[in-house]
C-alpha cells in the first residue's frame, strides 16, 4: 500500500482516496490498538480538534466513532488551533492528539494529524506501525458494553489554550492598536480574546469562517490584504496566522511583511544577548534567505538547517538541543514555551522582545536585510529524484557560476502538492527571476515527458 503519511500527517481531497471516513474510522481503532498493544496503554485517552473546514465534522465524527468502539476515551474540544490541541494532550495526560486539518492547503483539502502525549509530532515508527496495522486484517480491540470509549465534550478547552497563552506572556498590550488577519480559520475565536485579554485594541480580517472560505486570499500566505489595511489604518502591526494556527507572517506599521527568518533573526538576536540562546544556535531549513545567515551570523550565532518541514526542524532542535528554531513561512519553535509551532505565541514572543525593548517591529527588524528572492512553484506530474531531470544539474551549475558565490539555487519538491518549487536568491532580483523562469520551464518540460 502506498505511504499515507508524509511529512506532516496524512493530506487529500477530503471525502476522495484515500482520505475518507472509512479511512478515518480506521485510522481511529489502529491508533488506539498502537498505543495499547504495542504500548501498553491499558485504557486510551484521545484529544481530538479541528479547523473550521466543512469537511471537519464529517472525519471527525468517523475517526472518533473507530477509537471508541477500540475503548478509547476522546476529549473533543471542537474548532481549537492545532497548538491548542498539541497543548490540551499535554494537560490532560492524554496518551495521544488528533488533529483534522490540512493547514495552509484550500477548503476541499483535509488532513489527519497525529500527536504524542508529548504534544510532540507523533513519531515515525508508531506511523510505520499504524499503516501496517491499516494494510493487514483488522485485529484491533472490539470494545463491549462498559469497556466502549466515552466522549467528552471538552469546551473549556479553548478557554484552557487562551490562558496558557496569557500566562505565558503576561504583557500590557495597553497601548497597542493591532490587527489580526484569522484566515477564516481555527484562530478565529481565541486569537482576538488572547490580545483583548492583554489590553490590546483589537481589529480582525478573516474571522468569518463559513466552512469553504479558509485561507481563501487571507492568512499567512496571503499577507497583501493585511498589509495594505494595517498601513491604511495606522495600525501598530498586524498579525496572519494560518487555517490552522501554527504559522505567524507579521506586519510592521509602516506595512512591510515580516516573515518567519525576520522573526528568528530578531528573537535569536535578542535571546544571544541575554546568554538564553542555547547552544548560541538557531534551527532553520534550506529555505531561509541568505540575509538570516548574515544577521546571525553579524552576532556570532550558528545556524543549522535541515530539510524543509517542521517537524525536521524540531527533530534537529530535539538533537543539538536548540530552544529556537522555525522556518520562513512562519512556522516558529520555541521551546522554552511550547513543543510545537503556535501562531499566537509566536507573536506574543515578538512583543514581549518589543516591549522589552522600547522599539517597534519595524525597527526591531532592521537587524536583517533579505537578498531577492523568488519561488516558483512547478506542477507536476510525476516526482522522480530531483537530480535525475535531465539536463537539471548542468543548468543549476551553470547559474550558481555566474552568481560567483553571492546567491544560491535550490530545487525540491513539496511535501504535500504535486509541486515542484523553485528558488533562486541573488543580489538581481530581476535575474534570478529570469534565472527561476528557465529553471521552471526545464522542469515542466522534461517531468511532462516523464509523465506522459
Amino acid at each position: 500500500m502506498t505511504r499515507l503519511f508524509g511529512t506532516d500527517g496524512i493530506r487529500g481531497v477530503a471525502n476522495e482516496e484515500p482520505l475518507t471516513p472509512d479511512l478515518a474510522f480506521r485510522i481511529g481503532r489502529q491508533l488506539v490498538a498502537t498505543l495499547q498493544v504495542d504500548h501498553g496503554v491499558a485504557r486510551v485517552r484521545l484529544v481530538i480538534g479541528r479547523d473550521t473546514r466543512l469537511s471537519g465534522p464529517l472525519l471527525e465524527s468517523a475517526l472518533v466513532a473507530g477509537a471508541l468502539s477500540a475503548g478509547a476515551d476522546c476529549y473533543a474540544v471542537g474548532v481549537l488551533p492545532t497548538p491548542g490541541i498539541a497543548l490540551l494532550t499535554r494537560r490532560l495526560a492524554a496518551h495521544g492528539g488528533i488533529v483534522l486539518s490540512a493547514s495552509h492547503n484550500p477548503f476541499e483539502d483535509n488532513g489527519i494529524k497525529l500527536f504524542s502525549s508529548e504534544g510532540t509530532k507523533f513519531p515515525d515508527a508508531w506511523e510505520d506501525e499504524i499503516e501496517q496495522r491499516l494494510d493487514a486484517q483488522d485485529v484491533a480491540p472490539r470494545a463491549r458494553r462498559e469497556h466502549i470509549g466515552r466522549l467528552i465534550d471538552y469546551t473549556q478547552g479553548g478557554e484552557a489554550y487562551v490562558d496558557f497563552l496569557c500566562e505565558t506572556f503576561p504583557l500590557d498590550l495597553s497601548k497597542l492598536s493591532m490587527l489580526l488577519d484569522c484566515a477564516h480559520g481555527a484562530t478565529y475565536r481565541v486569537a482576538p480574546r488572547v490580545f483583548r485579554r492583554l489590553g490590546a485594541r483589537v481589529a480582525t480580517i478573516g474571522a468569518r469562517p463559513n466552512g469553504t472560505n479558509i485561507n481563501a486570499g487571507v492568512g499567512a500566505l496571503h499577507p497583501d490584504g493585511l498589509q495594505r489595511k494595517v498601513k491604511a489604518a495606522g495600525m501598530d502591526v498586524g498579525f496572519a496566522f494560518d487555517g490552522d494556527g501554527d504559522r505567524l507572517i507579521s506586519v510592521d506599521h509602516t506595512g512591510e511583511i515580516r516573515d518567519g527568518d525576520f522573526a528568528l533573526a530578531i528573537a535569536g538576536r535578542y535571546l544571544a544577548a541575554r546568554g538564553r540562546l542555547k547552544g548560541n544556535l538557531v534551527v532553520t531549513t534550506v529555505m531561509a534567505n541568505l540575509g538570516l545567515d548574515q544577521a546571525l551570523g553579524d552576532a556570532g550565532i550558528r545556524v543549522v538547517k535541515t530539510q524543509v518541514g517542521d517537524r525536521y526542524v524540531f527533530e534537529e532542535m530535539q538533537r543539538v538541543g536548540a530552544n529556537l528554531g522555525g522556518e520562513q513561512s512562519g512556522h516558529l519553535l520555541f521551546l522554552d514555551h511550547a513543543p510545537a509551532g503556535d501562531g499566537i505565541l509566536s507573536a506574543l514572543a515578538l512583543l514581549a522582545i518589543a516591549t522589552e525593548m522600547g522599539a517597534p517591529l519595524a525597527e526591531l527588524a532592521e537587524c536583517m536585510r533579505k537578498f531577492p528572492q523568488v519561488l516558483l512553484n512547478v506542477p507536476v506530474r510525476a516526482k522522480p529524484p530531483v537530480e535525475s531531470i535531465p539536463g537539471l544539474a548542468e543548468h543549476i551549475a551553470g547559474l550558481e557560476e555566474q552568481m560567483e558565490g553571492c546567491g544560491r539555487v535550490l530545487v525540491r519538491y513539496s511535501g504535500t502538492e504535486p509541486l515542484a518549487r523553485v528558488m533562486i536568491e541573488g543580489a538581481d532580483g530581476a535575474r534570478i527571476r529570469a534565472m527561476a523562469e528557465e529553471l521552471a520551464a526545464l522542469i515542466r518540460r522534461e517531468l511532462g515527458l516523464m509523465a506522459g
